[in-house]
């Protein structure tokens, strides 16, 4: 990787910790792409069973480096934003597709891509002290890093048509109540409880888990008709994995099931 990402892995859990503290882990292109990166490397590494996406100092991310992006778009005008494709795209894509849960640690502000990529993941643990905000509108851009796509799938239609037009800081409490936080923790305790949760689900069986993030990701765009046929055909595969016969087992023997990941 990169100074810019730390990038660990202990235990089937990778952590992914966005290492710019000085800027608030604002995304200049040497952090994208080591983060691009890191998470590729997770979602193909069979070792990795669940990934923890967290950030260091006192931000998770701010988004887009502005100081970069302004010096790109006086030098090439338009062609500053083909990061979206490059990296923002592939960054969300990664953590909204990798078959393996990822967890988002939010320890501080998620602004703008920060926040996108913390709606991509899977679950969320946020500091009581951290924030959300769209921020696109505030500097005349529309939605990237799926925004579009996640936001209203946590919050509803009107209510992410709102938070993007009229970007404004969301609070850790007003986050849970409108379901962006899945949980709010403490500030002191954020990189304990966060760690805790993604290490549940390394532990878990990660075929099922998998099977869940794509039923979810079909469901929310296909017919019941068609929905159900693909949970027929996820549970044939889930059906088929160690995992569950080692579930069943255990259950039969009044034991708790011990998940090797396959």
């Amino acid at each position: 990787m990169s100074d810019n990402v730390v990038y660990e892995v202990s235990g089937g859990l990778a952590t992914v910790t966005l290492n710019r503290p000085d800027a608030m882990n604002a995304l200049d292109t040497a952090l994208k792409e080591a983060l691009r990166d890191a998470l590729r490397e997770a979602a193909g590494d069979p070792a990795v069973r669940a990934v923890l996406l967290t950030g260091s100092g006192r931000a998770f991310c701010v988004g887009q480096d502005l100081k970069e992006h302004v010096e790109e778009l006086r030098r090439s005008g338009g062609a500053a934003l083909d990061t979206v494709r490059e990296h923002y795209n592939p960054i969300t894509l990664a953590i909204a597709s990798m078959p393996k849960p990822v967890v988002a640690g939010v320890n501080g502000v998620a602004a703008g891509a920060g926040a996108g990529f913390a709606f991509a993941a899977d679950y969320r643990v946020v500091a009581d002290t951290a924030a959300f905000n769209t921020s696109f509108a505030g500097v005349a851009l529309t939605a990237d890093s799926g925004v579009s796509w996640t936001l209203p799938r946590l919050v509803g239609p009107g209510r992410a048509a709102e938070l993007l037009l009229f970007p404004r800081s969301v609070k850790a409490p007003e986050a849970l109540e409108l379901g962006i936080a899945n949980r709010v923790v403490p500030a002191d305790r954020l990189a304990a409880e966060a760690e805790e949760a993604a290490r549940r689900l390394a532990e878990g069986p990660t075929v099922a888990y998998a099977a869940l993030k794509e039923s979810l990701a079909h469901g929310s765009s296909h017919s019941l008709a068609e929905t159900l046929e693909k949970e027929a055909e996820l549970q044939a595969r889930a059906g088929a994995s160690e995992d569950h016969r080692a579930a069943v087992e255990a259950f039969v023997a009044k034991e708790k099931p011990v998940y090797r990941g396959r």
